[in-house]
């Protein structure tokens, strides 16, 4: 080799040893940015003549694992339904409890029923009378709160969805940009894996939201599609549809029109649906369950409950002084009977102070003009019985012959076993998904640890060109001096 060969060479190393080191800096400086996949630099040898001439470099290489990081983005869909449904359910649980104590809705059934057998026991009492009275006001409280927040529930996502649909559009559109700068650039530039690194954070953005499929094209390009099949951008971002809702009660539903699906082109998306192409998971899943199955549900429940209520205390043989026909302790305030009673529910006007009635009539009876005899515990008792007594229903998933206080045990269970279902799943599904997200940043992500013994090769590695140079040098010194 000849000394301006080896000059070269040397001087082709120190290039790429510098190149490297760029590379490892970035990864470093990148080791905790989101989507960041590790950085290498792809070196070849340098033919000059027929000869060896050193080394260069051919660009920048990724280190991502497209299987790997698919399946991630398929548990993460999944995650985030499971996420969703678990935090929502475990607030629910919490409201209707399942024990005597703290301020559930089953708590205040059990109050209620003592405060009750205590009035029969001492109905002289003014304050079991009282007690009696805000037990029952408690109650009727809770059931009206209950049925505003699923409500609120389903109003909430509705608007969520909305978001979500133009998180989802913006992100497709983002990709269909990053597809036509990559179409022009080399593919291994660090430009372009700068480019790829955004892309990948956009479509985990758009999978949180709904399962996708990316289909690899040679300009380096991606069609993304849903699992199902329904293309979301083929060359161009397909744009989902949605239209935001005003009004969230019993009569307004996806089936009746009332509420609005998602779809792109014509295609229903809209998890639930019998849609070839309905979304099976994700934010978008765990959203259109809260707000057409979940909730729905659930305020139906609530009005057989409060239904119930109504119906027991409304028995005629309970107190005799109510006119016939009309309704007890419990009323419905518009008196309709339609879905929605559990916001409705009031106390009737003739025992409630706050809307001009008196607390003795709770003893004396609805229709009583004025106070009677302090010891008189019949209609208290009759109530009391009415509440304990064990009716057959068969309604909203109440099936069977229940006391007033067993109803709401059995509904507290139901959204019990919904809250432990949800926590299971959601349990299971985040161990899946720590595991693949480990699996991938093995595989994509940045060791700092193994940068730094990479960056100690480097330097080596300049220092032995550096000392070629250096040598070469002398050499021709040496030679200019003869």
């Amino acid at each position: 080799m000849s000394i301006s060969s080896a000059i070269h060479t040397a001087q082709t190393g120190l290039q790429i040893t510098s190149l490297k080191a760029d590379v490892v800096a970035t990864n470093v400086a990148n080791a905790s940015t989101p989507g960041y996949v590790r950085r290498s630099l792809i070196v070849a040898e340098n033919i000059l003549g027929g000869a060896s001439g050193g080394v260069r470099s051919l660009g920048v290489s990724r280190a991502q694992d497209e299987i790997l990081s698919a399946e991630r983005r398929s548990i993460g869909s999944d995650l985030a339904q499971a996420d969703l449904l678990s935090s929502t359910w475990s607030s629910i649980s919490s409201r209707v409890g399942n024990t005597a104590d703290g301020t559930s809705l089953f708590s205040m059934f059990s109050k209620f029923e003592t405060s009750l057998s205590n009035l029969a026991l001492s109905p002289e009492s003014g304050s079991d009378m009282t007690a009696v009275y805000q037990a029952a006001n408690s109650i009727m409280q809770e059931f009206n709160a209950l049925s505003d927040y699923a409500t609120s529930i389903r109003s909430e996502a509705d608007r969520e969805i909305a978001d979500g649909v133009d998180i989802v559009n913006s992100a497709l559109k983002g990709v269909e940009s990053i597809n036509a700068k990559l179409a022009k650039l080399d593919k291994t530039s660090s430009q372009a894996a700068a480019l790829m690194d955004e892309r990948s954070r956009l479509l985990d953005q758009i999978s949180e939201y709904m399962p996708i499929r990316t289909v690899q094209r040679d300009s380096g390009a991606i069609d993304i599609l849903t699992p199902e099949g329904v293309y979301l951008l083929q060359t161009t971002a397909r744009q989902i549809q949605f239209t935001p809702s005003v009004a969230f009660g019993p009569d307004q539903t996806l089936a009746g029109g009332q509420l609005s699906g998602i779809s792109v082109d014509g295609i229903s998306l809209t998890p639930g649906t019998s849609s070839y192409g309905a979304v099976s998971s994700g934010l978008f899943g765990a959203l259109f369950t809260l707000r057409d199955q979940d909730m729905p549900a659930f305020s139906a429940q609530l009005d057989t409950l409060a239904s119930d209520l109504i119906s027991r205390f409304s028995d005629d043989s309970i107190d005799p002084t109510k006119t016939p026909g009309e309704q007890g302790l419990f009323v419905d305030s518009d008196g309709s009977g339609d879905p929605g009673i559990a916001g409705r529910l009031a106390l009737n006007a003739a025992v409630d102070p706050a809307q001009g009635g008196q607390i003795w009539r709770l003893r004396d009876g609805i229709g009583a003009a004025t106070e009677g005899a302090t010891g008189t515990n019949t209609i208290v008792s009759n109530m009391l019985d009415a509440f304990t007594s064990v009716q057959p229903i068969n309604s909203n998933g109440f099936q069977g012959s229940f006391s007033s206080s067993e109803m709401i045990a059995q509904f507290s269970s139901m959204t019990g076993q919904k809250r432990v279902s949800h926590e299971a799943i959601m349990s299971s599904t985040a161990s899946q998904y720590s595991l693949m997200t480990d699996a991938e940043q093995t595989e994509s992500g940045v060791d700092v640890d193994a940068q730094m013994q990479d960056l100690l090769l480097i330097e080596q590695a300049y220092a032995a060109n550096a000392r070629v140079i250096e040598i070469a040098s002398q050499m021709i010194d040496r030679l200019m001096e003869i």
